[in-house]
């Protein structure tokens, strides 16, 4: 049987080849897309595609999360809960189409409205084949989809924005397409159509995946509240062409959340493999410091070459976005603890306190987002995102200690976080020789967690 920590590592390892290809298109796109559309024009597409993701767990009910969860189940059919997900998720599809006169109405989608629900159609389906194909563990079909998907948008990008200029039409009927072919290659290459049946839709296994789903959907919609109240308020205020700033400024620290995410997608099988061998919560401290110490250096490293970054991925016009991703990548950092700790209520299937604790920080992101924005501007924005992911996280950490003892380096994480808290005011105030001390605080913070990055990395090679 493969070691724990190898298994983590392998599966993290081939998710990294799908899913960093296919997150590493936010990258390799941004020079296209700061050139070709106007910071406006960026802002509105950036509005109607979050608006989308913010309606797909809603139309399907949040089954997809549960398709996870339920599929990673050695108790559950199998059969049943592609079957009960595949159901759920085309009849809210269908659904949706009594609401799209509703939708017309919103000045920014009503002239992408097909669009857009073709958007929400394909993203769905194509989610639910890759999440029940990872719940099977077909680690490296999954793999593929993601560079095979990254290789398409990226194409279809090119001819649809620079070939045929459609501007934000084309960047959205490529990612349409894109789902389109992948959601078929899976449903064919891993006979997922094997797995379709009503007669294999055992009750228990819907009430249960229901009960479980559910609570995810005002989940979902807190933590959308969270990273897009800021934005809606902003282009309320300031006007669309300021939340394009935004936008620009928040995918510089989407490479945390990629090397996060890569790791989750890997940690969600290894996490609920323990929990049914009973073995957890020594193997999951191990597992949280080795995770946090790359989080922290990744952070850090991010901050000290903000202005680097920003000036390789973005247009001229967007080189001012780099004074707001120090903020948003100690955001970033929060949240992806948080998002960490998550996973013990995932193992409990208590995901009814993933949702309160995400709706928390959401009211305080808000009430934080009407204070600050008319004040501070796209800064304000920032650091309302900060505080919000620093409540969530705390309020985590302290509920999580009814279902699992977490041993937690306190000192440890007090000092990472101070350190980069200092390279972030060093360099937006940008002080004389401020690189230089970027570099210290960087080398600083790298000795602070060699000790258990070099641990994890022994454990793997033993």
């Amino acid at each position: 049987m493969m070691d724990r920590y190898k298994k983590l590592a392998s599966n993290t390892f081939i998710f990294a080849i799908g899913t960093f290809s296919s997150k590493l298109l936010v990258f390799l796109m941004l020079p296209l897309y700061t050139r070709v559309l106007s910071s406006s024009e960026y802002g509105k597409l950036d509005l109607i595609v979050q608006t989308c993701n913010i309606l797909i767990p809603i139309v399907s009910a949040g089954i997809l999360n549960a398709v996870i969860r339920f599929g990673l189940d050695n108790s559950t059919n199998k059969k049943s809960v592609f079957s009960i997900g595949l159901m759920i998720n085309l009849l809210g599809v269908i659904g949706l189409i009594v609401f799209m006169p509703l939708l017309k109405r919103i000045d920014f989608i009503s002239e992408y409205i097909m669009y857009v629900y073709l958007f929400i159609l394909m993203s769905s389906l194509h989610s639910l084949c890759s999440n029940f194909t990872r719940s099977q563990e077909y680690i490296r079909l999954y793999a593929l989809d993601g560079v095979l998907r990254t290789a398409l948008t990226i194409a279809l990008n090119i001819i649809f924005l620079v070939v045929f200029k459609y501007g934000i039409a084309g960047y959205l009927l490529a990612t349409i397409i894109s789902d389109l072919i992948s959601a078929i290659m899976l449903f064919t290459v891993a006979k997922l159509y094997n797995y379709v049946s009503l007669n294999y839709i055992d009750k228990t296994t819907f009430k249960n995946m229901l009960k479980y789903s559910i609570p995810l959907i005002p989940t979902t919609i807190s933590i959308w509240i969270i990273s897009m109240s800021d934005r809606y308020i902003l282009s309320y205020i300031l006007g669309s062409g300021a939340n394009g700033l935004y936008a620009i400024a928040y995918k510089v620290p989407t490479i945390i959340t990629i090397v996060a995410g890569i790791f989750m997608d890997a940690w969600q099988i290894s996490a609920i493999d323990e929990y049914q061998k009973g073995d957890k919560g020594w193997f999951f401290s191990r597992v949280l410091n080795v995770y946090s110490s790359l989080l922290f250096c990744g952070a850090s490293v991010i901050v000290a070459f903000t202005k680097l970054i920003t000036r390789l991925l973005a247009s001229p016009e967007f080189y001012i976005t780099w004074s707001y991703i120090p903020v948003l990548v100690m955001a970033t950092l929060f949240a992806s603890l948080a998002t960490f700790l998550a996973s013990i209520y995932m193992m409990h299937k208590k995901s009814e306190y993933v949702f309160t604790t995400t709706t928390i920080s959401a009211i305080i992101n808000i009430i934080l987002n009407l204070h600050l924005i008319p004040k501070y501007g796209i800064q304000g924005a920032t650091i309302a995102t900060l505080i919000s992911y620093i409540c969530m996280f705390m309020i985590r950490a302290i509920n999580t200690r009814k279902f699992m003892t977490v041993s937690w380096n306190i000192p440890k994480i007090i000092l990472n976080i101070f350190i980069i808290m200092i390279q972030t005011i060093i360099i937006l105030l940008e002080i004389d020789n401020w690189f230089v001390y970027e570099i210290i605080l960087v080398s600083v913070i790298a000795l602070i967690n060699a000790k258990d990055l070099l641990m994890g990395a022994r454990r793997i090679i033993k």
